[in-house]
């Protein structure tokens, strides 16, 4: 079945989960108060409509609390989006993932019910450094303030050698959960698994322990 999704604000972000969802197959109704960018949102979304999101009555109208999961994606207006948060909760919607303006906003968001709080910017921004100061990261994702999963390319220093051997969840702290070989990759690894140079290791555990391992294991230097 269809998953039914909302999207509140279409700018940059709430228009790239708008146009990715409708390209998914799944059924959107776009929300803005721009008709322009209604408009422009028209032919993308199932529905597209033009609507103050802090209007309870409105939403009640739009049938929001109908919709399995709501994205507010609203700009720089922090009360809109707390408002439009508030009333979603309060009318029952199931899932609510809102993009946050800050680590206060955050906080409100958190507050007041939001199930899902994103930094889009800040998060792009952490993931763009990490790969611009390190040649051995290839992704980022944070999974909370203190753990990430990273994928790492494997230098010389460590090929030919087995997990065992590195025994890197001791001695590091972080787990190895797949290795990814040209085409093919190995989930969950075996312990005599040995890691040729230029695998790609996906490593989990908090970003201080996966530093450390980027340092001691992966720099060729």
């Amino acid at each position: 079945m269809k998953k039914e999704f909302a999207v509140i604000g279409l700018g940059r972000f709430g228009g790239s989960i708008c146009k990715e969802l409708a390209l998914q197959g799944m059924d959107v109704l776009a929300i803005d108060i721009d008709e322009e960018k209604i408009n422009e949102f028209s032919e993308i979304a199932t529905h597209a409509v033009i609507a103050d999101t802090t209007d309870e009555t409105v939403m009640k109208n739009l049938g929001i609390r109908n919709f399995e999961h709501v994205i507010v994606a609203i700009g720089d207006n922090i009360q809109a989006s707390i408002l439009t948060t508030l009333i979603l909760k309060e009318l029952g919607v199931k899932r609510i993932t809102v993009k946050a303006q800050n680590d206060h906003h955050e906080k409100v968001l958190n507050k007041i019910g939001a199930d899902q709080v994103v930094h889009p910017e800040r998060d792009m921004g952490i993931r763009i450094v990490t790969s611009l100061v390190s040649n051995n990261v290839l992704d980022y994702l944070e999974l909370s303030d203190e753990y990430s999963i990273v994928e790492l390319i494997a230098s010389s220093k460590i090929d030919g050698k087995t997990l065992i051997e590195l025994d890197i969840r001791a001695i590091y702290g972080v787990n190895i959960v797949a290795i990814k070989r040209g085409e093919s990759i190995i989930v969950s690894p075996q312990a005599d698994e040995k890691i040729c140079k230029d695998d790609i290791l996906v490593v989990i555990g908090a970003y201080q322990d996966i530093n450390r391992l980027e340092k001691k294991l992966l720099n060729n230097e």
